[in-house]
């Protein structure tokens, strides 16, 4: 039996409204990250929004040149390197963005490990899979 032969819980969407939906609860933990921090700063929603759209952009394109470059560095650190890249990206799309401001690295760093925690939740709890959850058990009898 698959999952796709198994009936479907909760609300069906269509992957453009899967979409919408990602980003605005993604600007929605933007928002809730720059409440705890006083230096990481946003002028409206629609600012959260388009940083949320300018991040992803940046961590799809510009992420994976700055991982490989860093590589030797990373593997050095056992990957804690990887933390100072998130920043220095979270800082870059504070840049780009106008109405997104983050004050310095700590700020960037901070915000950037509470905004990847955050989408982390957002992602397990609120935004499942379609179809269900991907982890299938099989029992078998010996």
């Amino acid at each position: 039996m698959h999952n796709s032969d198994l009936p479907r819980r909760g609300p069906h969407f269509t992957d453009a409204q899967r979409t919408v939906i990602r980003i605005l609860l993604n600007a929605v933990a933007l928002v809730l990250t720059a409440g705890l921090f006083e230096s990481i700063y946003l002028e409206g929603f629609f600012s959260a929004v388009l940083a949320v759209m300018i991040l992803a952009f940046v961590n799809a394109f510009i992420r994976p040149i700055f991982l490989l470059l860093t590589l030797p560095l990373t593997v050095m650190t056992l990957g804690l390197f990887t933390l100072v890249i998130n920043a220095a990206l979270f800082k870059l799309t504070s840049v780009l963005v106008p109405g997104f401001h983050v004050g310095g690295f700590w700020s960037a760093l901070g915000g950037a490990v509470i905004y990847s925690i955050l989408i982390l939740l957002i992602n397990i709890f609120l935004l499942p899979p379609p179809g269900g959850p991907r982890i299938t058990f099989h029992y078998r009898r010996f």
